[in-house]
């Protein structure tokens, strides 16, 4: 019951995002060419995505930790000066991500 509440794993994932995040796509160049920033995010996005798909398999995530996940990466990322509706938008997505695995997983298993 008390694993209900540790959140150490998840910080430490969330923490690896927004740093990933931080380093392969900085705040500053949100602004820059629309092309090139696109392509820099979509291999940033492939890797949080894959990472966090992985981590979720082997550890599949309550509905607390689901939303310790999201709103660390939210205010993080908005205290690394990324827009509010960039950062809205990735812990929203993160977050759904993680909700569809466990629901497909469920239904996985019901299957066999």
């Amino acid at each position: 019951m008390l694993n209900w509440f540790n959140t150490s794993e998840v910080d430490a994932l969330a923490d690896w995002i927004v740093a990933e995040v931080g380093k392969r796509y900085p705040a500053t160049g949100i602004a820059k060419s629309q092309k090139k920033t696109t392509e820099r995010f979509i291999k940033v996005h492939d890797s949080i995505f894959n990472r966090v798909q992985s981590f979720t398999r082997e550890q599949p995530l309550n509905i607390y930790k689901k939303a310790r996940l999201g709103n660390r990466v939210r205010w993080a990322l908005m205290d690394a000066g990324y827009p509010t509706a960039f950062a809205d938008s990735l812990a929203q997505e993160l977050v759904t991500t993680v909700a569809v695995m466990k629901a497909e997983d469920k239904k996985n298993t019901r299957r066999t």
